[in-house]
């Protein structure tokens, strides 16, 4: 486990799901977290990476990392760390 990752109080598995579930699932998240809480993202849907930025930007949350890598078949991986503003 990373040291971003101890961070996070809650985690949340979005793979496999689209637009618009994972954000969905992220603001209900948010809004069961205490305000400096950190939610950690996996996702594998492309539209994340512009979705939730803008989730961050528009309800005032801190988007603490945003990265993307390949899972074990080659397929893109993205993980996010949102704090609640």
């Amino acid at each position: 486990m990373s040291e971003q990752s101890k961070l996070a109080t809650v985690q949340l598995n979005t793979r496999g799901l689209r637009c618009p579930e994972p954000v969905m699932m992220l603001h209900q998240a948010i809004r069961r977290a205490k305000s400096g809480d950190v939610v950690e993202v996996f996702a594998t849907d492309p539209s994340t990476s512009w979705d939730i930025p803008k989730f961050c930007m528009h309800l005032g949350h801190e988007l603490l990392l945003k990265e993307e890598s390949l899972d074990e078949h080659s397929n893109t991986e993205y993980r996010y760390l949102v704090q609640k503003g």
